[in-house]
């Protein structure tokens, strides 16, 4: 295992000037910027009552107040409700036309970690230990809604010709996922759960579109990553060892969760709320009208409808009313943050964590709870 962050070094790529994830969530600030895709932009507007972090009063969404200039989201090509949100213009929809409404694609969730440290979106997308570790660091952001609860659609996936049949034949193989996401956690944790040390997998930091081309040049021995690519390894050859789905199991639940900066939260809270709606809207597509949703999926994936259907369907979405429940929004998840942290502080992943109650305050169900 290499105890430093080296990135994945290939023929036909250079991954080493990517930012380095873990790196960015292990500081309380960051003066570089976040590694980013071109940005789409669209037009909303919005009323906006007031919210807090840790605030669980149902806003006035009647209420009116400023609204922002643009609404800067940061997403990523995860199969899930946010590509519905953004491929339907749900929220253009929503809003009207007097707010710019931009839409950033990122990697990780380690990067979205950064875009916030240097201020570059208002809303984003990451997984359950970046959040945790985010936190952990002191990153000014609160937690308003549970995109998906990951099950098969993230996994350890291994080439099929490679020999190995369980976790302990890692030893000595090449295993590549995106340092500080949940599949990295996801991948510690397997290992921990089987006596394995990490010290005994060389374990490589590489973004999914580069795990990809890794696997198809040999250069890795198998990979723990999500959906699309996931799917790809699969398709390639790939043999499934074990899914964020049996790590739930054993009580290492991860997921997808929306992130709203502090400051914009406070600012516009009217905002949120009108996003939190649509984020509802696009669940409720996926669970009454799964065909329809798949097509969205596809389209933003570029990938066939049943190939986006059956995504979809290795991932657990809630409505509002399930996520302010004692399970989630409302308990669980900040539960579920503060173990990831503590793990991460074990195996030394992060320098240190916050008291509890700063996990439970981050976690908030206003938003939520305020849906129709």
């Amino acid at each position: 295992m290499q105890h430093h962050r080296a990135r994945l070094r290939l023929v036909s790529l250079t991954i080493a000037g990517f930012a380095l994830v873990a790196a960015a969530c292990g500081s309380d600030s960051s003066s570089s910027p976040a590694t980013e895709k071109p940005s789409d932009t669209t037009t909303a507007q919005s009323n906006t009552p007031e919210t807090t972090a840790g605030d669980t009063t149902v806003p006035d969404t009647t209420a009116s107040a400023d609204l922002p200039d643009t609404i800067t989201i940061g997403y990523q090509n995860v199969p899930n409700g946010d590509l519905v949100v953004k491929h339907d213009k749900l929220l253009e929809t929503a809003f009207g036309d007097s707010v710019k409404v931009e839409w950033k694609l990122f990697d990780s969730g380690g990067s979205v970690n950064e875009a916030v440290v240097a201020g570059a979106v208002d809303i984003g997308l990451v997984g359950s230990s970046p959040a945790s570790r985010g936190i952990s660091t002191g990153i000014e952001y609160q937690i308003p809604w549970i995109f998906d609860v990951i099950g098969k659609a993230e996994a350890l996936v291994v080439k099929g010709d490679s020999g190995i049949t369980s976790l302990a034949d890692l030893k000595g193989k090449t295993i590549a996922t995106p340092f500080a996401s949940t599949s990295h956690y996801s991948l510690l944790a397997a290992l921990d759960d089987a006596g394995i040390a990490e010290s005994d997998v060389n374990i490589i930091d590489a973004e999914p579109d580069a795990i990809y081309a890794a696997w198809q040049q040999g250069d890795i021995d198998g990979a723990y990553v999500w959906n699309p690519n996931l799917a790809k390894l699969v398709d390639d050859g790939g043999k499934v060892l074990i899914t964020s789905e049996d790590l739930a199991k054993k009580g290492k639940t991860t997921y997808d969760l929306a992130i709203v900066t502090n400051d914009f939260a406070s600012k516009y809270p009217g905002a949120v709320q009108t996003w939190i709606e649509q984020q509802n809207a696009a669940v409720q597509k996926i669970k009454t009208d799964p065909d329809a949703a798949a097509e969205s999926v596809a389209a933003e994936l570029n990938i066939t409808p049943e190939e986006a259907k059956q995504q979809l369907s290795e991932l657990i979405f809630l409505e509002a009313s399930e996520q302010i429940g004692p399970d989630y929004l409302g308990g669980g998840l900040a539960a579920n943050l503060f173990a990831a942290a503590q793990f991460n502080l074990e195996l030394g992943k992060i320098e240190s964590i916050k008291e509890e109650a700063d996990y439970q305050a981050a976690v908030v169900t206003t938003f939520a709870a305020a849906v129709k």
